[in-house]
């Protein structure tokens, strides 16, 4: 099978769908993670908080933790498009790699860069019979995510923590917090299905 992750940022497969991913490649599944932006980004005060070198360093490392092939589109952060040229883009992956099945953002992502890309995934990949949403932030959106599709990730948890710790400069950023929120999600996603971990995705099609 051929697999294709798609996420606007460095981190944002590792946390949303890391440990499905992982299943996927111990499956022997080719998985390639598809990163929209150089995900290097300033605060409003324009100090530096996240170098684009840095990012894409640790976006290889987590990728081989992963054991899946990366790219990246380097587009701006905050700034990803919903237009025909990024569309098309994720077209020409899908169609080079003969992709089986898709996994990006939840459409609904109040992270405009979120938003965008899984609005351009979903043009794109409109034929792909397999396509999931997964979310990878806390944030509250005027929509509820419609979760109703389980991957039991209880062997690969471990893993797709070791993919997450990778990302050392966007940790210090929120205190660490992440690896207890997405342990702690998966747990609870887990709890429902009658595994210790998995993770949850809202379905858009899925061809058995």
């Amino acid at each position: 099978m051929n697999v294709l992750g798609i996420g606007a940022h460095f981190d944002d497969l590792e946390l949303g769908c890391g440990g499905t991913l992982i299943k996927h490649v111990k499956g022997g599944d080719n998985v390639t993670m598809l990163v929209v932006t150089n995900s290097s980004y300033n605060d409003p005060n324009d100090k530096i908080i996240r170098n684009s070198e840095v990012a894409y360093e640790e976006g290889k490392k987590a990728a081989k933790v992963i054991g899946a092939r990366m790219e990246c589109l380097n587009y701006d952060t905050l700034l990803v498009p919903f237009n025909e040229d990024l569309t098309s883009i994720f077209i020409r992956y899908i169609d080079q790699l003969k992709i089986d099945i898709i996994y990006t953002h939840w459409a609904y992502d109040i992270h405009r860069d979120h938003h965008y890309t899984a609005k351009n995934a979903l043009m794109a990949g409109r034929r792909v019979p397999r396509f999931l949403m997964y979310r990878s932030n806390y944030y509250d959106s005027e929509k509820v995510f419609q979760g109703n599709f389980y991957s039991d990730i209880t062997d690969e948890m471990e893993t797709k923590v070791e993919a997450i710790k990778v990302f050392e400069t966007e940790l210090e950023r929120v205190d660490y917090k992440w690896i207890e929120f997405f342990r702690n999600q998966n747990a609870n996603d887990g709890q429902k299905i009658g595994v210790k971990y998995a993770e949850c995705f809202e379905v858009v099609r899925y061809l058995m």
